[in-house]
């Protein structure tokens, strides 16, 4: 139907709801010999298809829409869904209902087509709001315009409790939830009401609209469908919310949507109200003025979408599909749900090699267009166009039994409301197909099979929604227990609680959630009889609980102790740290030894866990050969659960000998600089489980969360409680805090620094940290370092050049002036024979000056080992910078041939430079102490507050006094 075929009168019927609008088109269409009318909703198609059948009878009329396709060969008048307005086929008389919806977002595109190019040969109406005025004569010049005025008066009367509703009146929700909410408070206030929802099926919706209209109820619960020309004897209408979820996000509804929907009450003469209900705010005085006087603001954007479509390629469909509009009262329409489906679906494997003509393209964009009735995700609705598409690529058809199969599963009437509504929803996408000409064999078969599934289906649902929402629960359920008669209850694996087939509630765990529907009357009634029909289901779960292998069971951070997904107990504090009490969740109706079987399976579980992941800190309180100090200190560690700063028993460090130590060190003790601890303990799961044993004692309200495992440093959190990090495994310095053993493995290279000159990071550091050099500093400084940032030229050196491919090849390697900074740190323990790097002692600076120029590469002289210059930042740390801080929380390092002690208040031992003896390359003790070897075995150590006495000289004959020697002359 193009403006070619429209040289008859266009016609814009303007107005408010309640002016026969919807009435008048139907006595026009019927003036002429052929006509085609429009409708907004399945809905209304289905109302006015049966009052022009009732004027004209079945024989003339077709009804047309995504689901249904009645079409008797004489037809004259068809009543279509926008969406399914058959096209070219030259009616004396077209009209649109609703065509203010051109502004819709997600159908606009549609209602926009049909005003700029949907004609009848003589006759030509578009029926709705006066808002559309004036972008209708812009687009459509020829348009004439016809005003009609409202038969009855719309007044506001403010806000309503529903139990004070009056009678005749619709409260309108935006939310499934929203409605039956809604429609179950006024079961129980005022005995019932009906509900409508744009899902519903025709008949589904007009056995509940029948049940209001003939008086078995005087309340209608909807959405904002009955907006959309639903006529209804209404009186008043309350908002329940002026808020919707669009499809996209929620949003404030516009005085003219309100409008649309408070327009229903009041038919014909009869004046109308409206308000607000529930948690609605009251309206604003201008939104009440514009909705009494019917004056909105004019729409001047309407949504487009090019209907010319290039089926040459998909690219060029896509292409045509998002061109934009060249008139400035269009807007280009959001992407709808079909070109969507068609973006996806074209870069499948599975299809893209299909799409080899126009042809099948054109295929691929019809199947896209099936709606997604079911509301699932994006994901699986494409799936499910996938295989539509390869059936009608490959076959021509959608194949009988697979269609059989889709449809069997959903041809069941059992189950509750929201069960039957999901069914109603997926039989409309068979239906729809079913509707398609040439996707099916037998179409007069499926389209009357799937109707009568959806028939079924729908009675089925009228039916749940008149026991749910209009009775009083009357049921077996109820009846029984007044007679004692036994009840049997059923849990299926949801969880769901039925008893004689009716739903009460839940079954979570060991607790019963009562059904919220149940009336203040029932409650207690229902919660008894569930109680009593769930006892030998409270003895079986306990049973399997009681007998479930700890694998299936887990605390939370927070104390909550899981089995599955469901809590069934909480930790609290015990008499002992490694002894928290466990307490179960037992609803107080079942049986005593119910609740005793739950409460002694958790305390196994938690004992057990304690025992295996705090094993070798058990292990040591128990062992009695532990004595004196040694015990003590055991006691020390089981009392904060495997972890201690140093500075917190820095004497009691001290005053352990080395036969104690030993003992210790034997469970797994370690005497870090900075911390003692178990490195066993620090592991994920202890460490998870030593925070909450931690947080339980506290008495914390909220506790905290553990770390993320396997991380070295972790940033400082914010409002963290006394000792957290300390349970946590990490000590805090600066904005990050580090792991305990990996600062251990710092300090050991801290020792050997010199810490009072000066010193630089080198890669061992930054790698065992895992930081940048300045969050190495902050880490420093947090630790009591002095970090002094400086910059310097960076030299590349003539060996350097040699390494980017400047040497010829087989040549040696020109050997760097040796540094002996660090020689004295280098030096191997007395006693030991010297490695074979010692062995050959490195060049002096003055002895790499002997090398012959000739043999360096060409054009590389001697005098020019520096080729390149280049920026670079540095830092110097020197201990004792972070004055401010607490000196024995951060206590360093310090070097030996300087005197002092070192944090745990042991005196280092070795040459001067405070690097741990032993071989080149040997790996430190753990615990940061030195065994004594090479100063007579193990012989006991001394501890002593002033500066070590001046070393014995080294022996001339030592192979090392000439490496000496040198350092000396520089």
């Amino acid at each position: 139907m193009g403006d070619a075929m429209g040289g008859g009168r266009i016609t814009a019927v303007l107005g408010p709801t309640n002016t026969g609008k919807t009435h008048y088109a139907i006595e026009r269409m019927l003036a002429h010999r052929t006509g085609v009318i429009g409708l907004p909703l399945r809905l209304l198609a289905r109302e006015v298809y049966d009052r022009i059948v009732a004027a004209r009878g079945p024989s003339v009329v077709a009804l047309v829409t995504g689901e249904e396709r009645i079409v008797p060969p004489r037809t004259q008048y068809w009543v279509c869904t926008v969406e399914a307005m058959p096209t070219g086929m030259g009616a004396d008389f077209l009209a649109i209902d609703e065509i203010q919806l051109c502004a819709d977002p997600e159908r606009g595109h549609v209602f926009t087509d049909r005003l700029l190019h949907a004609r009848g040969l003589h006759e030509t109406l578009f029926m709705g709001s006066d808002s559309m005025r004036s972008v209708i004569a812009q687009l459509v010049p020829k348009a004439q315009f016809m005003r009609r005025e409202r038969f009855s008066r719309l007044t506001y009367s403010g806000s309503k409790k529903i139990s004070r509703m009056p009678a005749r009146a619709a409260i309108v929700g935006f939310s499934v939830d929203d409605v039956y909410a809604i429609a179950e408070l006024l079961r129980r206030q005022k005995g019932g009401a009906a509900v409508v929802m744009g899902a519903l099926s025709p008949r589904t919706r007009n056995a509940q609209v029948e049940m209001y209209q003939n008086g078995d109820v005087d309340y209608l619960v909807a959405t904002d469908a009955i907006g959309m020309g639903l006529n209804l004897d209404v009186t008043h209408v309350a908002f329940s919310s002026t808020i919707k979820f669009d499809g996209r996000r929620m949003r404030y509804l516009m005085p003219n949507e309100l409008a649309q929907i408070a327009g229903r009450a009041g038919r014909y003469q009869t004046d109308g109200t409206f308000g607000v209900t529930g948690e609605a705010e009251p309206f604003d005085a201008e939104v009440i003025e514009a909705i009494e006087e019917h004056r909105f603001t004019p729409q001047k954007k309407l949504n487009w979408r090019n209907p010319r479509l290039e089926f040459g390629t998909v690219d060029r469909l896509i292409a045509s599909l998002e061109m934009a509009p060249s008139d400035p009262a269009l807007v280009k329409a959001r992407e709808a749900d079909d070109l969507q489906a068609l973006k996806t679906l074209s870069t499948l494997k599975t299809v893209r090699p299909r799409l080899r003509t126009a042809r099948d393209t054109k295929l691929l964009w019809d199947v896209c267009r099936i709606p997604d009735f079911r509301g699932i995700s994006h994901g699986e609705h494409t799936s499910l166009l996938e295989r539509i598409f390869e059936f009608l690529h490959e076959y021509g058809r959608v194949p009988d039994d697979w269609l059989a199969t889709q449809v069997k599963r959903i041809d069941r009437t059992e189950g509750n409301i929201d069960t039957l509504s999901k069914r109603l929803a997926y039989i409309r996408t068979w239906t729809y197909v079913a509707q398609r000409e040439n996707w099916v064999d037998d179409e007069s078969h499926w389209r009357e099979a799937t109707r009568a599934v959806e028939d079924r289906l729908s009675d089925a649902l009228h039916g749940a929604l008149t026991q749910r929402f209009v009775d009083r629960r009357t049921s077996v359920l109820l009846r029984r227990l007044k007679q004692k008669e036994g009840l049997v209850a059923d849990v299926n694996d949801k969880g769901e609680v039925t008893v004689e087939g009716e739903f009460v509630g839940r079954l979570e765990g060991f607790r019963f959630i009562q059904d919220k529907a149940a009336t203040p009357d029932e409650a207690k009634t229902l919660a008894a009889a569930a109680m009593a029909a769930l006892a030998p289901e409270f003895n079986l779960r306990a049973d399997r609980f009681y007998n479930a292998p700890d694998t299936e069971m887990d605390f939370t951070d927070q104390g909550g102790l899981m089995w599955g997904e469901h809590a069934v107990g909480k930790l609290v504090a015990g008499d002992d740290a490694l002894k928290p009490r466990a307490v179960a969740f037992v609803d107080e109706g079942v049986a005593t030894d119910v609740a005793e079987k739950v409460q002694r399976r958790l305390q196994h579980f938690i004992d057990r866990k304690v025992a295996t992941l705090f094993e070798p800190l058990l292990n040591m309180s128990r062992d009695e050969t532990l004595t004196g100090l040694a015990r003590g200190f055991a006691f020390r560690l089981v009392e904060n659960l495997g972890v201690i700063p140093r500075e917190q028993i820095a004497q009691e460090v001290k005053d352990l000998d080395q036969d104690a130590r030993g003992a210790l060190r034997k469970h797994g003790v370690r005497f870090g600089q900075y911390t003692i601890f178990m490195p066993l303990l620090l592991k994920p799961a202890p460490t998870r489980l030593r925070l909450l044993l931690w947080a339980l004692n506290a008495k914390f309200d909220e506790f905290p969360d553990a770390p993320p495992p396997g991380l070295v440093t972790i940033p400082a959190a914010d409002h963290a409680p006394d000792g957290y990090y300390t349970m946590s495994g990490y000590r805090l310095s600066g904005q990050r805090a580090i792991r305990i053993d990996m600062l251990e493995r710092l300090a050991d290279l801290l020792r050997s620094q010199d810490s009072r000159a000066g010193f630089e990071a080198n890669p061992d550091m930054l790698s065992i940290t895992g930081m940048t050099l300045e969050q190495f500093a902050d880490l420093m400084e947090g630790l009591g370092y002095k970090a002094d940032k400086s910059e310097r030229v960076k030299m590349k050196t003539v060996d350097q050049v040699l390494s980017d491919d400047a040497m010829p090849a087989g040549e040696p390697e020109i050997p760097e002036a040796a540094d002996l900074s660090g020689i004295a740190a280098e030096l191997p323990d007395e006693g030991e024979a010297p490695s074979a790097e010692f062995a050959q002692p490195v060049p002096a600076e003055d002895e790499a000056s002997e090398f012959d120029e000739t043999e360096l590469p060409e054009g590389v002289a001697v005098d020019a080992g520096v080729v390149e210059e280049e920026t670079e930042e540095f830092y110097t740390f020197t201990w004792g910078g972070n004055r401010g801080g607490n000196r024995n929380a951060n206590r360093g390092p310090r070097r030996g041939a300087q005197g002092g002690q070192n944090a745990g208040g042991e005196r280092p031992q070795g040459k001067k430079g405070g690097k741990p003896q032993g071989k080149k390359g040997g790996k430190p003790r753990r615990d940061g102490d030195r065994d004594g070897k090479g100063q007579g075995g193990n012989q006991p150590k001394t501890f002593s507050a002033r500066p070590p006495k001046k070393e014995k000289a080294i022996d001339p004959d030592n192979p090392f006094a000439a490496l000496m020697a040198l350092k000396d002359k520089k």
